[in-house]
């Protein structure tokens, strides 16, 4: 099969789809790979790394586009790219469609098949290509959230671990999933006083158990949240509905319960977040102030460390690229069930329930894989 990787450009966005390690796994499977000139800088990989493994640099994106069958991404094809994309080839990525209608339409449009990394999905529902990005998220999200809690940066001015005779930050992470445990493990090594919400007990007595002292679990309700968001510093989003819009769990006329300066990070912006407030902002403008309270919501946090993430993305993603370049999406999707379950779009139909159901389109269930 014939892969392309171009440089992603959204903004500040430094991850690569492919390490010239994944390269030489693509050329020793028989495939031919093309790589856009300088679509690894930004992680730290120079196009002679990549000519060195076996690919072909290409000076353009269009080139990129023009050539390959399956293109293997990070972030979601942007505005300027959707003229490049061709009927039936396939996109490898993070599309994250249930939190950008314009997206799902030119998709749908240009007849595309869009495998999506973020529901990608175990028997045991487990997201084996979200999780790495959450991990780093999750951790991001503390760091950020520390950072703007300085006054500079318009925070209440509180360091999140406390000094000796002076009490630690109160940390509050809705969501005990992935990107919720990461952040509560990073915030209370720093020495935060961290609750950590989620629906599940089950899940709860798990993170009780596995936590240390200086977090507590409470079951997630909207009492609950009322209450403990009156005297956090930090608050962290970190609820995720596989495909589909995360709920707001925190509403506008909520923000005026809490102290000015209080800091919120919504890691699930990309799906819509759960903060109501919360739009998807960038690195270079990575926060705003409502109501006196900073609002953090980069939607590719993980782009800002992007040796981490490149590498903790790829080691995920390469094994299921190597599965669609060998046997072609549609044996691939038909022999194993979780690549089946990252088919978002293709031939012109939406194939994932949340996606249809986020902006009231129809549902294909039933797909007929031709070439299976």
């Amino acid at each position: 099969m014939i892969i392309g990787v171009p440089k992603e450009i959204k903004n500040n966005e430094n991850r690569v789809a492919l390490t010239p390690a994944g390269v030489s796994e693509m050329k020793k499977h028989g495939h031919t790979v093309y790589v856009q000139s300088t679509a690894g800088l930004g992680s730290g990989f120079a196009d002679a790394e990549y000519a060195e493994a076996g690919a072909v640099v290409l000076p353009t994106i269009e080139e990129v586009y023009a050539i390959a069958e399956m293109i293997i991404k990070v972030k979601e094809p942007i505005a300027s790219e959707y003229p490049l994309i061709k009927k039936d080839q396939l996109l490898f990525t993070y599309f994250h469609f249930a939190s950008s209608e314009e997206l799902t339409h030119a998709m749908l449009e240009k007849g595309a098949v869009c495998l999506a990394y973020e529901t990608v999905e175990k028997t045991d529902r487990s997201l084996p290509l979200l999780v790495p990005m959450s991990e780093v998220a999750g951790r991001m999200a503390i760091q950020q959230g520390a950072k703007y809690l300085e006054k500079p940066l318009k925070g209440r001015g509180i360091l999140l671990g406390g000094v000796p005779g002076v009490p630690p930050a109160k940390v509050l992470v809705l969501g005990g999933g992935i990107v919720g445990t990461q952040a509560a493990k990073m915030a209370a090594g720093l020495g935060a006083q961290v609750t950590i919400m989620d629906l599940s007990l089950p899940r709860l007595r798990q993170l009780d158990d596995i936590m240390p002292a200086n977090v507590n679990t409470e079951m997630s309700n909207h009492y609950n949240i009322t209450k403990a968001i009156k005297d956090a510093d930090l608050i962290v989003g970190a609820v995720l509905i596989p495909g589909a819009k995360a709920p707001h769990l925190i509403t506008r006329d909520m923000l005026k319960l809490m102290r000015p300066g209080t800091v919120v990070v919504d890691v699930a912006v990309d799906q819509g977040g759960c903060i109501e407030t919360c739009t998807p902002t960038t690195h270079e403008n990575p926060t705003f102030i409502i109501d006196d309270i900073v609002h953090y919501c980069v939607a590719n946090m993980p782009g800002a460390v992007p040796y981490t993430s490149t590498l903790a993305l790829t080691n995920a993603t390469l094994p299921y690229a190597v599965q669609l370049a060998n046997k072609g999406w549609e044996k691939a999707c038909n022999e194993n069930e979780e690549l089946r379950k990252g088919l978002n779009i293709a031939n012109g139909k939406i194939l994932y329930k949340g996606v249809a159901e986020a902006w009231n389109l129809p549902f294909n269930e039933e797909v007929v894989l031709t070439n299976a």
